[in-house]
């Protein structure tokens, strides 16, 4: 390389997962020169069924439109906003000025960094929950903020232990993210829940991220932060489609916050990109107006999958709440490790991998609490969770855990 990288990048890696499906990458061409069957993957929470077909019909009559290709607006299309208002209506039962609160994204995921870059200066300090999703983490670091660590753990439902936040040192800290229903834990939300976090943030001066991608999935009714009472004062929260409605590879997600906050996000967003592509987010209109039936057939679904995913927990030993939200099953694992330097987690993950070819995500990349946790995914269909269960029994059968 001809210059050197900047220092911000060596405090990150490359993301887990993105290492992760380069070895089973490898794996698997391995595996079909040898003649045997690819690894069977569950962990990454993608889901596997088809979007809503108003969205892909819409998607399709709007592509081959004269004049649809061209850049759009940086805050999204007047339909779009209105639409994402309309949900949250619907669903939350907040309102929110599709003008002003509400700003589209590619995915919700790029809001973390950018609400990262806009609200947070070197040594700005940051709350970040263990266990938690790993970008909360690599995203303060890239802004060189300071990252302070809070507990989620099962003796709490995995809640903030908000006693022991009081007593810590909060000075310097200027955001605190929450994921309800929480990942990798699949704890659920409770305006109970909601209503401290809307206090804690607004006694201690802390803008509360609450990302909330995962309302609709397995939960009956979706919750929102910004329902608490002055939550705008303080809070600001991220949705996405890409779990609710299937449609993760298409990219559609959005931040709603008071205005002033979707401002200052939208200085740096509008630096980096020049909008979303106009069928994409006229599909997204579409997405968003589905009824009730639509995610009762998915949860439906999800829930036979969630038993046979708690089949091979049964089959480890491994122990998990059988009425968790979200799209994951998360598992403590029943043994300690005899092997230096990796936890139990990462071991048992590593000897499914290898010896049954079935990828179960470690739950130790979420943080120290996850050390002794494994987590599978619910996004494969109930066939291929009865032949990883297989695979894994026959894994059994020749040694144990």
């Amino acid at each position: 390389m001809i210059i050197r990288p900047a220092k911000r990048t060596e405090s990150v890696q490359e993301y887990y997962f993105s290492r992760k499906l380069k070895e089973i990458a490898q794996m698997n061409a391995e595996r079909m020169a040898a003649g045997e069957s690819p690894v069977i993957n569950l962990g990454i929470g993608s889901p596997d069924g088809m979007p809503p077909m108003p969205a892909i019909d819409a998607l399709c009559e709007s592509a081959v439109r004269t004049g649809n290709h061209a850049y759009q607006s940086y805050v999204g299309l007047p339909e779009l906003r209105q639409a994402f208002a309309d949900w949250y209506v619907r669903w939350y039962g907040v309102d929110l000025d599709p003008s002003k609160e509400i700003q589209p994204l590619v995915g919700s995921k790029e809001a973390i960094l950018l609400i990262s870059l806009a609200f947070l200066d070197k040594g700005d300090k940051v709350l970040v929950p263990d266990p938690g999703y790993p970008t909360y983490s690599s995203a303060s670091k890239l802004v060189e903020a300071e990252i302070v660590t809070y507990d989620l753990r099962a003796e709490k439902g995995w809640w903030p232990d908000f006693e022991a936040l009081g007593r810590m040192d909060l000075s310097g800290v200027k955001i605190m993210w929450t994921n309800y229903p929480n990942m990798p834990t699949g704890a659920p939300a409770s305006e109970q829940l909601y209503a401290r976090l809307v206090d804690f943030g607004r006694r201690h001066g802390i803008l509360i991220c609450n990302d909330n991608p995962y309302s609709f999935i397995l939960n009956d009714r979706p919750l929102s932060i910004l329902a608490q009472p002055g939550a705008k004062d303080c809070c600001l929260e991220l949705n996405s489609l890409s779990k609710a409605h299937n449609m993760a590879g298409w990219r559609i997600g959005m931040v709603a916050a008071d205005a002033q906050v979707i401002s200052e996000i939208l200085k740096v967003k509008s630096q980096m990109d020049s909008g979303m592509f106009k069928p994409l987010q006229l599909a997204a209109v579409q997405a968003l107006a589905q009824g009730p039936e639509w995610f009762t057939e998915l949860n439906d679904e999800y829930r036979r999958r969630r038993v046979l995913a708690g089949r091979i927990f049964d089959l480890l030993g491994a122990e998990y709440d059988r009425e968790s939200t979200g799209m994951f099953l998360w598992g403590r694992v029943g043994w300690r490790p005899d092997e230096v330097g990796k936890s139990a987690g990462e071991l048992l993950s590593d000897r499914i991998l290898h010896e049954a070819g079935v990828f179960i995500t470690p739950g130790f990349i979420f943080g120290k609490n996850g050390e002794d946790y494994i987590r599978i995914s619910l996004c494969a269909d109930q066939e291929v969770l009865e032949e990883a269960a297989a695979k894994i029994e026959n894994m059994l059968k020749h040694t144990t855990v």
